[in-house]
């Protein structure tokens, strides 16, 4: 009996050694990260795209020994449900955790400018690997505890409407959310078209999380002008707008530049063959198709080997995936310049690293005092749905001139 019970402990440790979580490996007192995002959010993916890359990340970092001498970093999930009371409440118990030295937010941009407050009131980082809404960021707070690894409602609608004006559409209707998202972007085409003179709103349309019928709204903005719509939604609302605009007249078709929100869920099956027979493209900041440098090589096996999938092409919300991972590698980085879990301490070291080569860019730096933005305009592009729901690069062309 001891011999079995011997044997069957041995065995337990053979695995725990060669099979445990490499958080494992390093053994000293966990330090935790926070994620508070919209996990259960119908049709989302993109939380579980932030937690995978904050997981590959991790699993790098806990492999080569963790952080400050030693210890290894833990995720704390939360989900929010894109409420942003439920938000605010998770934060303040994530704050109260001992050695909790950051939280990352998730896609919905209403929901993290509401946690602001809270957020710098309980001085907690914000780390952002998703949300847009410039005002995140451009906050007004000193100091200013939010970092943002992603993208900017400005540089997004920049590159949408230049996109469009390259395809011959030099009058433009928006189709927009009803949250300060959607404001966020309504800002962001007014400034562009104020440097844009040949570039023209023939009309903007409202509506509001889980409206079902948007053809009236789409043909008052085709009737009024538009050459093509500008829409700020996510895969729930452009789902139902795809599938109105795929059933009318090949010539009442217009093309579709939409914001990323959509490829925060799972578009392709939700819109289905509809989504073949409408010009849809969508902004994107990275894609691991077509990368082929070692460290997209390294994190694509990593999440083949973590998360089941086969290939770059499987990995879903990748913007999430890469964003997220980028920004844990930063969040150590600052650890270990602090050389503590104070968090006054890290928001410094964020401020002050020095350049690194991360995934998506070389980031030098990725953070000063003055900008907490790691990524810029150059880091925008369009792209498209392939039929197996991969995001790919569209090619660029010149604006066409008019």
């Amino acid at each position: 009996m001891y011999g079995a019970l011997k044997l069957a402990v041995s065995a337990i440790a053979l695995w725990f050694f060669c099979c445990a979580p490499a958080a494992a490996q390093a053994p000293g007192k966990p330090v935790l990260i926070g994620l508070d995002a919209e996990f259960g959010y119908s049709s989302s993916t993109s939380a579980e795209a932030i937690r995978e890359g904050i997981e590959i990340a991790m699993d790098e970092i806990n492999r080569s020994g963790g952080v400050l001498g030693g210890r290894p970093l833990a995720l704390e999930t939360r989900a929010n449900h894109s409420v942003p009371a439920r938000s605010i409440e998770n934060i303040k118990e994530l704050a109260r955790m001992p050695d909790l030295v950051a939280v990352f937010c998730g896609r919905f941009s209403p929901t993290v400018l509401e946690a602001l407050p809270t957020l710098h009131s309980e001085r907690m980082i914000l780390m952002d690997p998703w949300s847009a809404a410039d005002s995140i960021i451009d906050n007004n707070y000193h100091p200013n505890y939010a970092f943002r690894l992603s993208l900017k409602d400005k540089w997004a609608m920049d590159v949408m409407l230049h996109y469009a004006r390259s395809q011959g559409a030099q009058r433009v209707g928006l189709l927009l959310l009803n949250t300060s998202w959607g404001r966020s972007n309504l800002k962001g085409a007014e400034r562009y078209l104020a440097g844009h003179p040949g570039a023209k709103i023939t009309g903007v349309s409202w509506f509001n999380w889980n409206d079902k019928m948007f053809l009236e709204k789409y043909q008052a903005l085709r009737l009024g002008g538009a050459q093509a719509i500008l829409l700020v939604s996510n895969a729930n609302e452009a789902e139902i707008l795809i599938k109105e605009v795929a059933s009318l007249p090949a010539a009442q078709r217009l093309p579709i530049v939409s914001h990323w929100g959509v490829t925060g869920g799972s578009l392709t099956e939700l819109a289905g063959p509809a989504l073949r027979k409408v010009d849809f493209s969508v902004v994107q900041t990275y894609s691991f198709i077509g990368d082929g440098s070692a460290r997209a090589r390294q994190v694509v096996a990593a999440h083949n080997r973590l998360f089941k999938t086969r290939g770059a092409r499987q990995i879903k919300s990748p913007v999430g995936v890469a964003q997220a991972y980028d920004l844990t590698h930063l969040l150590a980085l600052a650890l270990n310049k602090a050389g503590s879990t104070d968090r006054n301490a890290i928001r410094s070291a964020l401020e002050r690293l020095g350049s690194y080569r991360g995934l998506i860019r070389e980031y030098r730096p990725p953070f000063t005092p003055e900008r907490h933005e790691a990524l810029s305009a150059e880091n925008v592009f369009m792209a498209g749905f392939a039929e197996d729901g991969a995001i790919v690069r569209k090619p660029e062309r010149r604006e066409a001139r008019h």
